[in-house]
C-alpha cells in the first residue's frame, strides 16, 4: 500500500472520529438543555407549591386576628362588619370581614324573600315565584303528600334523584334544584348563604342586591334606605305597614364572612374565603368553610366544623 493510500485512510478514521465527537457533544448539549428545563420547572412548581403553603398559613393568621377582634368584646357590641391590613411572610394581606345575615339564608329565608331576591336579579315574577317553590321544595322535611308531589316533579323531569328533604348542607346544591337553570345560580350565588341562621337579612351590611329583595322596596325606596340604613325600620314603625319588616334586622348573625386577599412579592395573588362561626360556649371560633381562589381559580375549597386555630 503506498503512502498516500495510508495518509488518505488515517484521514477519513481521523473526520469520523471528529464527526462522532461532535454528535456526542450535541447530543450531551440537548441533554444539557433539556435537563435545565426540567429543573426550572421543577423550581416553579416548587415556588407555586410553596405559596400555596404560605396562603394558608395567612389565611389562619388572619382568621386568628378576626377572631380575637370579635371575641375581645362583649357580644352586643361586637361589630358586624370591618377590615384590616397586615404584613407577613413576604406578603400584604387585606382581611374583611361581615356578618352571614347580610346574605339570604337558603334554609331559612321565607318564599317572599326567596322570590324577591330572584327578581332583584334580573329575573321575573312568574319565574322568581317557581324557584322560590322549588328552593323550599328541596329544604322540608317530608310528609306524605307534600314530598311525595315534589319528587314526581324531578321523575318527570327524567332525574335520577329527588329533593333532599332536609336543609341545604351547601349554596352549591342550588345547582341540583329543579328548574334553577345554571345562569341563574351563578348569578345568585354571592348573596346566599346556609350560615346565618336567620329568616330575616340584616340591612345595615347587606348589599343592595338583597335589600332589593325585601317585599314592597321600590327603587326609589331603596335608594332611600342605602342613604340611612335604618330608615326601614323608622317608617315601618311609624306607619302600620309592616312591609319589608318581617325579613329584615338590624342584628348581626355569630358566623362571619373573612375575605382575605393576600399580595406576595413576587407578584403572585391569592385570595381566600372562610365562615367561621363565633361560638363563646364551645371555641372561640369554629371554621364552617375554607375556600382558596389561586390568581381567580377555585385552588380548593373545604367545608366543616373544625375548632379554633385549626380551619
Amino acid at each position: 500500500m503506498s503512502r498516500r493510500v495510508i495518509q488518505n485512510f488515517r484521514d477519513g478514521r481521523d473526520g469520523f472520529i471528529v464527526v462522532a465527537a461532535l454528535w456526542i457533544l450535541g447530543a450531551l448539549a440537548a441533554l444539557a438543555a433539556t435537563y435545565s428545563v426540567y429543573i426550572a420547572n421543577v423550581a416553579a412548581s416548587l415556588a407555586v407549591n410553596d405559596d400555596d403553603i404560605r396562603a394558608e398559613a395567612l389565611v389562619t393568621a388572619a382568621i386568628e386576628l378576626t377572631a380575637y377582634q370579635l371575641t375581645a368584646t362583649q357580644p352586643q357590641e361586637r361589630p358586624s362588619r370591618g377590615h384590616f391590613r397586615f404584613r407577613m411572610d413576604r406578603a400584604d394581606v387585606a382581611v374583611e370581614f361581615c356578618s352571614e345575615a347580610a346574605r339570604v339564608d337558603l334554609n331559612k329565608a321565607s318564599k317572599v324573600l326567596l322570590a324577591g331576591l330572584f327578581r332583584s336579579l334580573g329575573g321575573t315574577s312568574d319565574d322568581a315565584d317557581q324557584y322560590a317553590d322549588r328552593i323550599i321544595g328541596w329544604r322540608s322535611a317530608p310528609n306524605s303528600r307534600s314530598q311525595d308531589e315534589e319528587g314526581s316533579l324531578y321523575k318527570a323531569a327524567g332525574l335520577d334523584y329527588g329533593p333532599r328533604g332536609a336543609p341545604f348542607a351547601h349554596v352549591g346544591e342550588l345547582a341540583l334544584v329543579l328548574g334553577l337553570p345554571p345562569a341563574v345560580v351563578e348569578r345568585v350565588l354571592p348573596y346566599v348563604t346556609i350560615y346565618s341562621g336567620r329568616s330575616e337579612i340584616n340591612i345595615r351590611d347587606a348589599s343592595p342586591e338583597v335589600i332589593a329583595a325585601l317585599p314592597g322596596m321600590t327603587p326609589e325606596r331603596l335608594n332611600a334606605v342605602l342613604g340611612d340604613r335604618d330608615l326601614l325600620f323608622e317608617q315601618s314603625a311609624s306607619t302600620d305597614s309592616t312591609a319589608g319588616r318581617a325579613e329584615a334586622t338590624l342584628e348581626s348573625s355569630k358566623a362571619m364572612r373573612v375575605t382575605v386577599r393576600m399580595a406576595f412579592d413576587n407578584g403572585r395573588a391569592i385570595a381566600s374565603q372562610a365562615v367561621i362561626l363565633i361560638d363563646d360556649r364551645a371555641a372561640p371560633y369554629r371554621v364552617l368553610s375554607w375556600q382558596i381562589d389561586s390568581d381567580g381559580e377555585p385552588a380548593a375549597h373545604r367545608s366543616g366544623t373544625r375548632a379554633g386555630g385549626n380551619p
